[in-house]
């Protein structure tokens, strides 16, 4: 298949009347082409069968005539030493393809393996203060050096630090655009940018080049910084703005977000304390508070100890019927009347037990009454 005709037509499709990117998905998976171009070869009929394609969404396709504008945005991807990346690639990121409104194509500047290194985002206010830029750069380089990707939107503030920190300290960082890939915003962020593209990691955007950087772009680029991650950490936001909007897509996404917590007193922090209020983020104070909760491959427990970690319980000081617990847990994740019944100890005597362990850091209880060790 000729990769060129294919990225022509997915281009034209998203310049056709009535197309948006779900619509676009829609007629990719129920035609199963495997080359765009043929759809602009189908029929009246053939389009009316497909739910959602009326015959006035069916005629838009089948008069289109902006191959011109096409071909133009093509010139632009070449000059600007960009690639396209297309959501059937096996280098489009595959937490990405799974978010409800994918992008059909990317461009991107930079390495195509880095998309589907595991990812965390990292993101905040574009004036943090002084706690915020702290626990920026902790915790970006705490991410980045156990192997994890830092991703995030290349704004002012926690975003150019987080991107800034995982460079310097030897990771991968995926930047994204809420302009074209020729048009990088904020301006004075673009030594960053390059240091990014120089270091193995990425600069990606769904804007065509010459695209400027409109305010309506960045909630819909917020989308891609989540559902591109397996979780979103929040370092200083407050309850308005570009983080609180990319956690409610985070949710949405069914990703996980983490908070850094804040004073009381701090305005900077109303968001992140709003979000572990109202149980939508879950507060972390270390790197296994993070890695507890996503499934992802990491160099934490080498960069820590040089040698893999003890669980937790075994550094603990436990009674014999605590140990005689976290003993039966070590061999898996049992529900409570599982563990009733290796114990042969009543639910009501187990449950306390397992809140001690709990309340010291060695249990974790999960949905439906299932407790594993940490």
């Amino acid at each position: 298949m000729n990769r060129t005709n294919h990225y022509r037509a997915l281009l034209a499709l998203q310049l056709v009347p009535d197309f948006g990117l779900r619509r676009i998905r829609q007629l990719l998976y129920k035609t199963g082409v495997k080359d765009a171009s043929e759809l602009f070869s189908l029929k009246m009929a053939d389009l009316i069968r497909i739910d959602g394609f009326g015959e006035h969404v069916a005629r838009n396709l089948l008069e289109f005539d902006g191959w011109k504008i096409v071909d133009k945005i093509l010139t632009a991807t070449e000059k600007s030493g960009s690639q396209l990346v297309a959501i059937d690639d096996e280098e489009y990121p595959r937490l990405l393809r799974q978010i409800y409104d994918p992008p059909i194509l990317l461009w991107l500047k930079g390495d195509k393996r880095v998309l589907n290194t595991d990812g965390i985002a990292i993101i905040g206010t574009r004036r943090p203060g002084n706690y915020g830029m702290k626990q920026t750069a902790e915790w970006a380089k705490l991410i980045s050096e156990a192997g994890i990707c830092v991703n995030s939107g290349l704004a002012y503030g926690v975003d150019a630090l987080a991107h800034r920190t995982a460079v310097n300290s030897g990771g991968k960082t995926i930047a994204v655009l809420g302009s074209g890939i020729d048009v990088l915003y904020p301006a004075r962020n673009s030594k960053i940018a390059i240091q990014i593209i120089e270091t193995g990691g990425a600069v990606i955007t769904e804007y065509p080049p010459g695209t400027p950087p409109d305010a309506i772009n960045f909630p819909a680029r917020n989308r891609i910084v989540s559902g591109m991650s397996h979780g979103t950490l929040v370092v200083e936001s407050g309850i308005k703005g570009g983080s609180m909007i990319t956690a409610r897509y985070a949710l949405d996404q069914n990703r996980e977000v983490f908070v850094i917590p804040h004073q009381l007193d701090n305005t900077r922090g109303e968001g992140c304390n709003y979000l572990i209020r109202t149980g939508q983020g879950k507060l972390v104070q270390t790197l296994d508070d993070i890695l507890d909760e996503v499934s992802v491959e990491t160099n934490h427990d080498e960069i820590v100890t040089g040698q893999p970690l003890e669980k937790k319980w075994e550094s603990l000081e436990l009674s014999a019927e605590l140990k005689s617990i976290c003993l039966i847990l070590a061999e898996k994740e049992l529900h409570i009347d599982q563990l009733s019944e290796k114990t042969e100890k009543p639910t009501y005597r187990i449950l306390p037990l397992l809140l001690d362990l709990e309340m010291q850091g060695a249990v974790r209880q999960k949905a439906g009454k299932y407790f594993e060790l940490i």
